[in-house]
């Protein structure tokens, strides 16, 4: 299936669910509807319209109930920013199940649902590749969660959901972002008052369900901790991803590993790019493939002294090294943390409430480039244009240069572009 059939298929509009009345957020949702809780003085929901706007969609359906002209009085038809928002609005006795049914004659054939509270980075196009080979009639994407809601098959198929959570081996949950042919879906209501939890329980136990992994973090604000936490994701950080060896420090002979401190030799030009970078106010973080830890051929102790040396160099030029992520395994191992595989993005993510579409990852290897891509990143890359020919259009680097400095301009121009992010 080619890239401009996707285009044309893929949805245009979101559903969002807006009217609850956010009792866990009391007292703060006494007067506020949820949706319109302030992140770093922006409401959450326009959060969520921003996100889905860069995947394309900017054709709205608010599902409003409590407190509704709030919403309304703030995002008005959505043409400030160049949106379009209609409203369905109803009482706040309205299940969610019924505030989807009495909205029918606004929806697309083909659309996102999504619930307010929730906050996730996604790819749409990889979404939707996935809904369409499983020919499901809703897919929506799930996390690991202990305990969950959710069992899955080997295919993604969604073998039961239990949103009261009283079934074992539930080992996931749906994190309210799915596509739903609408027709298909609407065809399971045999009463338009319902929730729509039970809509999904229905086409589960009829192998109508699949469901795309969410490997990243998500956000909530559906409680006051986890609210501040999400207004700090939210907030954009000055923070870069970077390779070790070969950007760093010059490599060792191919097949072989810095195992000691003593061969561990810096490139100078880099030394110089992240110490003018940290005048600027950015931070790092490394990310490096260490397989000659699992060939035997260095020694865990070894490299935790040359990362410490590292650091204290490092830090003597004023430049902060948050933390560095290893992969030991052998590139047979399949693990998820060895690049090009996402893991350590995504444990950096996690750990430091990074959004990854708001950073970029330094690299001189192609995987580096194709594991920002699978994360959700961008990256910079550090060496031969020869060795990225492979690549896909998706997983090229936004810029490439045999030195660092050369990418310093492009560097910065990517953060300014970033709202509410200040470079000195």
């Amino acid at each position: 299936m080619g890239l401009d059939e996707i285009k044309v298929m893929k949805p245009r509009q979101a559903v969002i669910l807006c009217g609850g009345v956010g009792s866990r957020l009391r007292p703060y949702t006494l007067d506020t509807p949820k949706p319109m809780i302030l992140c770093n003085g922006k409401p959450f929901l326009w959060y969520l319209l921003d996100n889905l706007n860069k995947q394309g969609i900017n054709h709205f359906v608010l599902l409003t109930g409590y407190l509704s002209e709030k919403i309304q009085s703030y995002f008005e038809d959505g043409s400030l920013w160049g949106w379009q928002i209609k409203y369905s609005d109803g009482p706040v006795e309205w299940d969610t199940g019924k505030r989807l049914w009495e909205a029918k004659d606004l929806l697309d054939d083909r659309f996102m649902f999504m619930y307010s509270d929730n906050f996730a980075l996604f790819a749409l196009e990889k979404l939707l590749i996935f809904h369409l080979k499983t020919k499901a009639s809703l897919t929506f994407m799930v996390s690991l969660k202990s305990p969950g809601n959710i069992k899955l098959n080997n295919d993604g198929m969604v073998m039961k959901y239990d949103n009261k959570r009283t079934s074992s081996h539930l080992k996931y949950v749906e994190i309210g972002y799915m596509i739903i042919e609408k027709f298909k879906v609407l065809s399971y209501y045999k009463s338009s008052n319902c929730n729509f939890s039970s809509i999904l329980e229905k086409m589960s136990k009829d192998n109508q369900v699949s469901s795309f992994i969410h490997h990243d973090s998500y956000q909530s604000i559906s409680d006051p901790i986890r609210w501040r936490k999400t207004e700090k994701y939210l907030n954009p950080e000055k923070v870069i991803f970077i390779d070790r060896d070969g950007v760093i420090n010059h490599k060792a002979n191919r097949g072989e590993y810095i195992s000691k401190w003593e061969d561990f030799e810096f490139i100078k030009d880099t030394l110089d790019a992240m110490k003018y970078l940290a005048q600027k106010g950015f931070e790092f973080i490394i990310l490096t493939n260490q397989a000659g830890i699992a060939r035997g051929m260095v020694e865990w102790q070894d490299l935790d002294f040359i990362h410490k040396k590292m650091k204290y160099e490092l830090g003597h030029e004023g430049i902060t090294i948050l933390d560095i992520y290893i992969c030991p395994h052998h590139w047979d191992d399949d693990c998820f943390c060895r690049k090009p595989k996402p893991g350590m993005l995504y444990e950096a993510s996690k750990k430091y409430l990074l959004r990854l579409d708001q950073t970029l990852f330094i690299g001189d290897d192609s995987r580096d480039c194709q594991a920002a891509e699978k994360a959700g990143s961008n990256s910079i890359f550090i060496g031969e244009l020869d060795e990225l020919k492979h690549l896909t259009k998706q997983e090229q680097p936004i810029f490439a240069s045999l030195t660092l400095t050369e990418s310093i301009d492009t560097i910065l121009k990517y953060y300014e572009t970033i709202p509410n992010l200040k470079i000195q």
